[in-house]
């Protein structure tokens, strides 16, 4: 029997580029290896309309999403509302096949009577409510500290109402799946570690680095809300080297780096740059204020780089704790900082690591558990 699957990706997944992409992306080959027709749709609000997914692909359709007052909605989350669209609804109601939604953007057909005895499933990459109410905190913009709040509480009502309206769902950590079970009683849903680059390996290296490093979207709030912490708190007391690295600085993070001789913060690296940093640094500082969802960024320095100190919010529910040093604040930072500097990286913690996430992240092994999901 033929497997035909329509996947329908909140934004286009090539190029893998970034963190929010790259499960994404990786997913379609793995699939495609256990014998699925992948029919794609995508909204496209600036990648393009990408040849390299027609490889992996039976069919591809792009569509446009809704932008400002157009996308509005008084009880839809604005990511859900501005992808609405009666084409990509039409081409699904053309046959049977089984339909797969990345992200709760792409929901908004579990609303739809028409889909009501479709198999229905979707990939739950981040508890959303819980992922825009840390962009609220982290936010400086009143307008949007205004948007995040209202997009929280939203999200909030909105995930409880699909919550068992689809098929299964999927998790991308078990904190993930514990909120939808424990908070949204959701009755089916799993975890499904991530997809992640078919050639990444455990590919560390031993002895020691030269600095200590924090590298990622530095536009996000609560990315730059990260770094203005590190640098206000932790490097303020410490003579250490310390490298931020990432996209587009504000003008006031890159002033508050300016001030400590210590600090070089470097924008908008290559991709080439970014992974030779990665690879030279010494420690990976990486904590984070949000725990939901997985960080792509410390999956990156745990397969490339050496030590990873980073907090409690940074691994909850990823099963990653042991690879990393854990601190929740300021001092303890510090401390561990100062610890791990002249401590060499051995071949017996890269050894550990290479167990732990060659076992974890298994892009064949994920494929298969979801073949076996969807058409069991």
């Amino acid at each position: 029997m033929e497997k035909h699957l329509h996947i329908i990706d909140f934004t286009v997944p090539y190029p893998a580029d970034y963190g929010g992409v790259i499960d994404l992306f990786w997913k379609l080959p793995a699939l495609q290896q256990q014998g699925v027709q992948i029919h794609l749709h995508c909204f496209d609000y600036g990648r393009g309309r990408q040849v390299e997914l027609d490889k992996y692909c039976a069919s591809v359709a792009y569509y446009e999403r809704l932008h400002g007052i157009e996308g509005f909605s008084m009880k839809l989350p604005y990511i859900v509302a501005t992808r609405r669209n009666e084409q990509l609804l039409q081409n699904l109601l053309q046959d049977d096949y089984p339909i797969f939604m990345e992200g709760i953007h792409c929901t908004y057909l579990l609303n739809d009577a028409r889909f009501a005895n479709r198999k229905k499933f979707v990939r739950v990459h981040n508890v959303e409510f819980e992922y825009y109410h840390h962009l609220f905190q982290s936010a400086t913009s009143f307008v949007q500290k205004i948007y995040f709040l209202r997009e929280s509480s939203l999200l909030k009502k909105y995930e409880h109402a699909i919550a068992n309206k689809a098929t299964a769902f999927w998790g991308v950590t078990t904190k993930d799946v514990e909120v939808y079970r424990n908070q949204f009683g959701c009755k089916h849903i799993e975890y499904l570690p991530l997809y992640l680059p078919s050639n990444w390996t455990v590919n560390c290296k031993e002895g020691n680095g030269t600095f200590c490093l924090y590298q990622g979207d530095l536009s996000v709030p609560a990315n730059e809300k990260a770094a203005t912490w590190l640098l206000e708190k932790v490097f303020n007391k410490l003579d250490i080297p310390f490298v931020i690295a990432g996209k587009n600085p504000s003008k006031q993070l890159q002033q508050l780096a300016d001030r400590n001789p210590q600090v070089c913060l470097l924008a908008n690296p290559a991709a080439a740059e970014m992974q030779d940093m990665v690879a030279k640094a010494h420690i990976h500082i990486l904590p984070s204020f949000s725990s939901s969802g997985i960080k792509l960024k410390l999956l990156n320095a745990l397969y490339n780089g050496r030590h990873c100190v980073v907090n409690n919010d940074t691994v909850s529910g990823s099963r990653l704790d042991e690879l990393c040093h854990i601190a929740n604040d300021a001092g303890a930072m510090r401390n561990i900082i100062e610890q791990l500097y002249h401590q060499p990286f051995t071949t017996a913690e890269i050894d550990v690591r290479k167990k732990m996430l060659l076992g974890m992240f298994n892009n064949e092994a994920n494929a298969k558990q979801q073949v076996q999901w969807i058409w069991k």
